[in-house]
């Protein structure tokens, strides 16, 4: 019973470490971007993805079209991943 609280309480440790560093790394990428993004202006764009519908917007032409092209990979791997659920259920 000893054994298993440890592992138990090991794990839960374990688990909160990875949030805690998770919260540190995006807190450390956003402000080098900040940094970045004030030391040089460029465009700017994004994709939304609802279901496997995408929505792609922005300012800079190759941005926007490396974000197409995610985005149609994306959509392919949403379509694999059906087939492929729907064929393992049966």
């Amino acid at each position: 019973m000893g054994e298993t609280s440890i592992l138990f309480v090991a794990g839960f440790a374990l688990i909160i470490l990875g949030f805690i560093l998770s919260f540190a790394a995006a807190l450390i990428m956003f402000f080098r971007g900040l940094r970045r993004y004030k030391a040089r202006s460029s465009g700017w764009s994004g994709l939304i993805m609802i279901g496997p519908i995408p929505i792609v917007f922005g300012t800079d032409r190759e941005k926007v079209k490396v974000l197409i092209v995610l985005s149609i990979i994306l959509m392919l791997l949403a379509l694999v991943f059906i087939i492929a659920l729907s064929l393992l259920t049966g």
